[in-house]
C-alpha cells in the first residue's frame, strides 16, 4: 500500500513537468502528422488537378510557407502551455510584466529585423513576385529559388552555391523574375569598346550575326557600352545563352579588329 501512496505522491509532485512534457511531445507529432497529410493532400490535389505534371510553382510556394507557419504556431503553443505548467515562471512572468512597457519596447526593438522578415514572407508568399523555381536576380546575385522560408529566401547559383536573401530585403527591393508571365525571356549582353574605337565597325559586325541585334547604349570617359541582343530564350537556358552570346560577339569583334 505505501508504493502505491508513494507513487501518487511522486506524481503530484512532478505532475506540472510531466504535463510539459507531454505536451513539447504531442506538439511534436502534431507537426509530423500535419506535414505529412498537407504533403500528401497537396499531392492528391496535384494529380486531381494537374495529372502528372504536379503543383505548379504558385501552388508549391504557397504550400511550402503554409506547412511552416503551421508548424511554427502549434511549436510556439505548445511552449507556451509549457512553461504555464511552471508556477515559478509565473511569478517571473509577473515580475517581468510589472516593467510592460520597457520589456515591450526592448523585445520589440530587438526582434524588429525577424519580424519584419517574417511579415515580409508572408507578404511574398501571397504576392509571388517570386516562386520556387524561378530564376531571378537580385542586387546582381542571379539564381534559381530553392526555398522561400519563414525569413530567408534561398537562391541555387549555376555554380551550385546557396545565397540566403532577407525576406525584408527581398521584398522592399528591385528585383528581376524571368520565369514569370512569360515563357521566353531576352538574351542580352553589354561590351565595353575603347574611347577610339570604330563603333559603326563593331554594330556592323555584330548585326550581321544571325539573329543578333546590336546599339550604343552608353557613352563616357572609359569606352562605349554596346548592348547585345540574341533570340529570346527559355528562363532556365539565360546564363547560359548570355555565355554563349558573350563569346560569339567577341570573337566577332576581333575578327573584324575592333577593340
Amino acid at each position: 500500500m505505501w508504493h502505491i501512496v508513494a507513487a501518487q505522491s511522486f506524481l503530484d509532485k512532478y505532475d506540472n513537468l510531466f504535463t510539459a512534457v507531454g505536451t513539447i511531445l504531442f506538439a511534436v507529432v502534431a507537426v509530423v502528422v500535419v506535414d505529412r497529410f498537407l504533403v500528401r493532400r497537396a499531392g492528391r490535389l496535384a494529380i486531381a488537378v494537374a495529372g502528372d505534371r504536379g503543383l505548379s510553382r504558385d501552388a508549391a510556394t504557397r504550400l511550402r510557407f503554409a506547412r511552416r507557419a503551421i508548424e511554427a504556431t502549434i511549436i510556439v503553443i505548445a511552449i507556451a502551455v509549457a512553461l504555464s505548467q511552471f508556477n515559478s515562471l509565473d511569478r517571473v512572468g509577473r515580475t517581468i510584466l510589472a516593467s510592460s512597457a520597457i520589456t515591450a519596447a526592448v523585445i520589440g526593438f530587438a526582434a524588429r529585423q525577424t519580424l519584419a522578415n517574417a511579415v515580409a514572407g508572408i507578404l511574398l508568399a501571397v504576392v509571388q513576385p517570386l516562386r520556387i523555381g524561378d530564376l531571378v536576380t537580385f542586387e546582381g546575385e542571379t539564381g534559381t529559388v530553392e526555398d522561400v522560408g519563414l525569413t530567408y529566401t534561398w537562391l541555387r547559383t549555376g555554380a551550385d552555391a546557396r545565397i540566403l536573401i532577407p525576406n525584408e530585403r527581398l521584398a522592399s527591393g528591385v528585383l528581376r523574375n524571368d520565369s514569370i508571365r512569360t515563357s521566353t525571356v531576352a538574351i542580352e549582353i553589354s561590351l565595353w569598346l575603347a574611347p577610339d574605337a570604330d563603333e559603326a565597325a563593331a554594330l556592323a559586325a555584330l548585326d550581321a550575326l544571325d539573329g543578333v541585334r546590336a546599339r550604343i547604349a552608353e557613352i563616357t570617359q572609359d569606352g562605349l557600352r554596346i548592348l547585345v541582343m540574341g533570340r529570346p530564350g527559355a528562363p532556365a537556358e539565360r546564363l547560359a545563352a548570355e555565355g554563349e552570346l558573350r563569346a560569339t560577339a567577341l570573337a566577332t569583334l576581333r575578327d573584324a579588329a575592333v577593340r
